[in-house]
């Protein structure tokens, strides 16, 4: 029997750039011929949520728009062209809720790159309500034993951090610094970097944090960048030959940590830059840069393949997101906290609440 789907449901709703939310009931859609409809469980919050609700980002969004893009669920119904999915199957709403399929990016496996990609919680409503609508070419498949709570940050998160891991070039042995080391992504990216065999060294700030990265999380060194008095020498001096790390994730939601990566990377190494804080940009020295032969780049989401690679660990057990869960009534509530810098982890929204 097909579930029963309702009318209305609970979301909530961006009505204006710069917010607030709006907690209140709104049409459940129906998917289009090639989409399917989610019923969401758990939906994770990102940084990029907060953007989304700023509008500071110079990519205009959806208005009103419902955010979110971390959507774990139940398929509830799909369209007449989606014959690879069931209704009943578990699922994930990403970032990337669709692409054309058909463009060059699209062809090489690089379809976050696409110019029609359609963008959850952002150009089309996300995972921030009950009910939402995704391609199904393009959610994530999810094992029925998954914890849909669990797994919810992994669909953007631990993605992107995986991606990012990927596009550094480290190898195992090697030694990854990971800035913005107890948020969000910073919290998997040092999962995913001690599962592919890299040693850690976390770089952020406050107790709370350094006890999660270290005790936790079992980053080899941590730097605090607010109370060193030389972040760029500490960095190095944790490396084990004090040249510095192979490569550098970055992550954070400001702009001077983008500024010093170039600095203490070691020669031939990586810098990666992940966060997209607003209105910064990229500097480095050049001397330095070019006689050590440093690497800088740009890494976005992951594409359906990395999706998969990435949910591979999570299932082995390797990947445990620290997350909190609250309801999705109380999503300003988490706004306002993740404004403030005081989130250790990530918080996960229960629909149902």
């Amino acid at each position: 029997m097909s579930p029963t789907i309702p009318e209305k449901q609970w979301a909530q709703v961006i009505e204006k750039t710069g917010g607030p939310v709006e907690y209140k009931e709104i049409p459940v859609q129906k998917p289009g011929p090639d989409e399917v409809l989610v019923n969401i469980k758990y939906s994770g919050v990102c940084h990029t949520d907060l953007h989304a609700l700023k509008g500071d980002w110079p990519l205009p969004t959806k208005l009103p728009l419902v955010g979110g893009h971390e959507g774990a669920g139940v398929v509830v119904a799909r369209g007449g062209l989606v014959q690879d999915i069931e209704v009943g199957d578990h699922a994930g709403v990403k970032w990337i809720n669709g692409s054309c399929l058909v463009c060059d990016f699209c062809q090489q496996s690089d379809e976050p790159l696409c110019p029609k990609a359609l963008l959850s919680g952002y150009t089309v409503d996300g995972s921030f309500q009950q009910y939402a609508i995704a391609k199904a070419a393009h959610v994530a498949r999810l094992d029925k034993d998954t914890p849909l709570d669990a797994v919810a940050p992994v669909l953007c998160a631990g993605i992107t951090v995986y991606k990012g891991l990927k596009e550094s070039g480290a190898s195992p042995g090697q030694s990854v610094a990971i800035v913005g080391a107890g948020g969000g992504l910073g919290s998997l990216a040092q999962q995913y970097a001690k599962a592919m065999g890299l040693r850690v060294i976390a770089i952020d700030t406050g107790d709370e944090k350094k006890k999660m990265c270290l005790e936790q999380l079992g980053a080899s060194a941590f730097v605090d960048f607010a109370t060193s008095k030389n972040v760029v020498k500490e960095v190095q001096e944790a490396t084990q030959d004090g040249l510095g790390p192979h490569a550098v994730i970055l992550v954070a939601v400001t702009e001077k940590p983008f500024q010093q990566a170039a600095e203490y990377v070691r020669p031939r190494g990586t810098v990666v830059c992940i966060g997209l804080p607003a209105g910064a940009y990229l500097r480095a020295p050049v001397f330095e840069s070019v006689i050590k032969m440093v690497t800088i780049k740009g890494s976005y989401v992951g594409n359906r393949r990395d999706t998969t690679e990435a949910l591979g660990f999570f299932r082995r057990g390797l990947i445990k997101a620290p997350f909190k869960v609250v309801g999705l009534s109380e999503l300003q509530k988490v706004y306002d906290l993740m404004h403030e810098g005081k989130i250790a982890g990530r918080y996960v929204l229960d629909t149902s609440k």
